[in-house]
């Protein structure tokens, strides 16, 4: 089977699955997923609802074990390392490959505790490290000039907007490699959803970047490459502005065009 890779000139892969095959019970999720995926890029996943592009991006830190009678075959390889080798640590995977969710779920707890979580798991102590590890962890997310006032604030106490971009911190703090967004903006209104993807345009530069999103406008703003996918398959993968100019599949261009989904 092909792998899909989309062309560059030069390019390093961060991941890529062989041969992927998920399923929930008897249902088949994924369907022989190829892709190779380029290290810091962004990529979006595009298709319908129920399509598997949620399931394919759960399935590159292994979110979907917590799903009692899911299962897979074939390979996820980040690092050129299969995740799901016997002997693979979990909690490091999650870390080197960080997820935000389509809403914003904050602890319960401070501004500061939030984004300090992850390090203290990791055995930070250091009270100066842990500071300058949420100064530039909330930095980074475009969130330190409005909260740095406020750190022992709780964090269910700020805007959706700002819960997003403290939940992006918080993935952050702990240094990952991958940044895996599951329609991150999907509930958010314009303003915060343009900080968002200002956010991703400049993280893309430290991490590399897998989206799921619903919006086509999204994807063509903010991603590298497009992944568009139908019932389960990968129907075609490449730069953005092919995939949404001269796409090969006229499954894809109906889709972009609006014909169904």
């Amino acid at each position: 089977m092909q792998t899909a890779t989309a062309k560059t000139t030069k390019r390093q892969d961060k991941i890529s699955t062989r041969d992927l095959h998920l399923y929930y019970g008897e249902t088949e999720a994924l369907k022989g997923i190829n892709i190779d995926i380029a290290e810091n890029t962004v990529t979006a996943l595009i298709g319908p609802s129920g399509c598997g592009k949620s399931t394919f991006l759960r399935s590159l830190n292994r979110m979907n074990d917590l799903i009692p009678n899911a299962r897979i075959t074939g390979q996820v390889l980040v690092d050129d390392v299969d995740i799901y080798k016997p002997n693979v640590d979990l909690p490091d995977l999650r870390r080197r490959v960080g997820m935000v969710f389509q809403r914003p779920n904050p602890f319960p707890k401070s501004i500061y505790e939030n984004i300090a979580y992850g390090p203290r798991r990791q055995g930070m102590r250091n009270r100066s490290r842990l500071n300058d590890i949420v100064e530039r962890s909330l930095q980074r997310a475009a969130l330190w000039d409005e909260v740095k006032d406020r750190l022992r604030m709780s964090a269910l106490e700020l805007s959706g907007g700002q819960q997003q971009r403290l939940c992006i911190a918080r993935a952050l703090a702990v240094e990952p490699d991958v940044l895996l967004m599951d329609e991150p903006a999907s509930a958010l209104d314009p303003i915060s959803t343009a900080k968002i993807e200002d956010l991703i345009t400049e993280l893309v530069n430290d991490v590399t970047i897998v989206i799921v999103t619903h919006n086509m406008q999204q994807a063509g703003r903010v991603s590298d490459y497009t992944a568009f996918f139908l019932s389960g398959e990968l129907i075609e993968y490449d730069r953005t502005d092919r995939v949404f100019e001269k796409p090969k599949d006229p499954r894809t261009e109906d889709y972009i065009t609006g014909r169904f989904g």
